[in-house]
């Protein structure tokens, strides 16, 4: 594979595992250093071995996105290590617990909010500053298909995910003459452990989720790994400001 990224850093949160660490692993093929950010590691270190194989150099920064100084840490340790940042794709995310509306809890609406928009938007401030100095940067946040359109049973993470898009508008307006670009991927229906979660690993309920894609099955992680590295990447330098459906015909289904 073309060494399109060489010599140059990636942070990937939520990085230890399912689209996280598709995207880690994305980058460090095409030749970047990746640190990758989570608040828990891979206890059989199974992100950082599969980067390592690729030739690539990694490291592992424990970070809860939501609290701003873990996030200040990790861009200290990335620039403390690698001596720069030129992609970051601001990954992390919560589900939180299914419940209409009404039933929603305060703890539920402002963990969800902490995680999944607190932490986008903590991740870019001490992101851009770095990228500044180089003139030039790339940013995808993770939003969802739940960012573009409304699901019954889960508000606070639709409410995060249409303000990630929004987050991610405004950004990429504030920067776009210094050289940065700021786009999201808005997954559908993709095979992860929070899949596995909302679905109990049920087989008729996966047979739902599976139906509602007009592909008629679930995407892989990796398919969304490769949006994230192609809009880093220099093939997309017109494109900013965008909120990238990766979800199978899900939105025109």
């Amino acid at each position: 594979m073309k060494k399109i990224f060489d010599g140059k850093v990636a942070i990937v949160t939520g990085g230890s595992f399912g689209i996280g660490r598709a995207t880690a692993v994305a980058f460090a093929e095409r030749g970047a250093k990746v640190v990758v950010a989570d608040w828990m590691e891979d206890k059989e270190n199974e992100t950082m071995k599969l980067i390592e194989s690729t030739g690539s150099e990694a490291m592992f920064v424990h970070c809860d996105v939501s609290g701003s100084n873990e996030v200040k840490s990790m861009i200290e340790k990335t620039i403390a290590r690698f001596g720069r940042l030129d992609y970051a794709f601001n990954n992390a995310g919560i589900e939180g617990l299914m419940a209409n509306t009404h039933e929603c809890t305060e703890e539920n609406w402002d963990k969800t909010m902490g995680v999944n928009l607190k932490g986008i938007w903590l991740c870019m401030k001490s992101e851009i500053p770095q990228m500044l100095k180089n003139n030039k940067g790339a940013i995808v946040n993770c939003a969802s298909v739940a960012g573009l359109v409304g699901f019954p049973g889960l508000p606070a993470y639709v409410a995060t995910k249409h303000a990630v898009v929004g987050l991610t508008k405004t950004a990429a307006l504030e920067y776009a003459r210094q050289g940065i670009r700021v786009n999201a991927v808005c997954p559908g229906v993709i095979h992860t452990a929070m899949i596995d979660r909302l679905t109990g690993k049920d087989k008729e309920v996966e047979k739902k989720y599976t139906d509602m894609e007009p592909m008629g099955r679930m995407g892989n992680p990796e398919e969304v790994a490769e949006a994230v590295v192609w809009l880093c990447s220099d093939a997309a330098s017109f494109i900013t400001g965008v909120a990238m459906p990766v979800d199978g015909g899900f939105i025109t289904g």
